[in-house]
Parts: C-alpha cells; sequence; structure tokens
C-alpha cells in the first residue's frame, strides 16, 4: 500500500468513528428524553389520581357547584388519556403538544376550584381537603421539575442533531427534532397581569 493509500484509509476510519460516535450520542440523548418523559408520566399519574379524590371530598361540600366540579373530572379525563397516548410514544411531538394542550386545560380547571374552595371556609378547613390540596401542590412541584428536566434533555437533543457536523449523521438517521413543554400556547396568557385596587 502506498502512503497515499494509508492516509485515505485512515481518513476514513476516523470518519467512520466520528459517525459511530455520534449516532451513538444522538441516541443517548433521545433516550435520554424518552427517561424525562417517564418521570412526567410518574407524576401526571399521581396528579390524575389525586383528583378523583379531591373532587369526591368538595363535592359533598359544593353541591350547587356541580359545573366546576364536573369540568374538572372531564378535563382529567382528558389528560390521561392524552396521558396514556403519549406515553406510548413518548418521542412522537404530536402527541406531546396534545398532552401538554390536556394538562393545560386541566391546570386552568385545578385552577377554578381551587378558586371555589376558598369561597367556602368549611371545605378549606376540612382535614381531607387540606391534606389532598398539599399532596395536588407538591404533585404539581414535581411535575414541574419533571417538565424542565424534559425540556433540558429535549433541548440538548435538538441542539446536538441541529449542529454541524454531526447534523449529518441526524439527517443521515433520521433523528426528528423533539418538542419542547411549554407552560402556555395561549399568547392572551402570556400576556403581563394586571392588577387594579
Amino acid at each position: 500500500m502506498s502512503v497515499l493509500q494509508w492516509v485515505l484509509l485512515l481518513a476514513a476510519l476516523v470518519v467512520f468513528f466520528w459517525a459511530v460516535g455520534a449516532y451513538n450520542r444522538l441516541v443517548r440523548l433521545r433516550n435520554g428524553i424518552a427517561n424525562a418523559f417517564g418521570q412526567i408520566d410518574v407524576q401526571l399519574k399521581r396528579r390524575h389520581d389525586l383528583i378523583p379524590n379531591l373532587v369526591e371530598v368538595a363535592r359533598k361540600y359544593l353541591e350547587h357547584e356541580s359545573q366546576t366540579l364536573e369540568a374538572v373530572i372531564a378535563a382529567r379525563n382528558q389528560a390521561r388519556s392524552a396521558e396514556q397516548a403519549a406515553s406510548g410514544a413518548p418521542l412522537n411531538p404530536a402527541l406531546i403538544s396534545t398532552l401538554s394542550g390536556a394538562e393545560q386545560m386541566l391546570g386552568g380547571a385545578l385552577g377554578r376550584l381551587m378558586a371555589v374552595v376558598e369561597d367556602y371556609p368549611e371545605l378549606k378547613a376540612d382535614q381531607n381537603m387540606r391534606e389532598l390540596s398539599e399532596e395536588l401542590s407538591s404533585t404539581e412541584n414535581r411535575i414541574g421539575f419533571a417538565r424542565q428536566a424534559y425540556n433540558d434533555q429535549a433541548n440538548d437533543y435538538n441542539d446536538a442533531a441541529q449542529q454541524f457536523p454531526t447534523l449529518i449523521v441526524a439527517r443521515l438517521f433520521n433523528f426528528q427534532p423533539q418538542s419542547m413543554l411549554e407552560a402556555t400556547t395561549s399568547e392572551a396568557e402570556r400576556q403581563p397581569v394586571k392588577v387594579q385596587f
């Protein structure tokens, strides 16, 4: 073999091993997204399991607020359905987007329920309601942390897949960009809150 052939062989080996390393890094990052979604999934299941108990405790005090309770249950069922679909394919951006929207609706319904609870001192004083509210608040915090971890993983993956020269491997092996979980999608919800006294 001539020197030129050795140099070409060495260059080909370097490119091959770089491509294998880039591919493996993208796979590791993509698997990190699935793991981060798994953590969200655990917390969402916890949240979805708490909500019927919270509604049941509130039901005896809020008989004339049945519309609020029904809205919470309907939003919970829709979010649970979206969560089950997304957990089957945690790397599907469309399912993640649907889940995010359903969870936003559930958050709004829970917020309205908690606002109604504030108007009923006897309900606020109920031990079961206080414990369930604390559990739900703790779960909401855990969901927030899990979402942040998911978004960090998705961001690291997207950065790696879009940077040259790894971009070549990403496109060659069809590594698709991953969606971030957003707190809100409505422009009205993103506007600053106006407080008037």
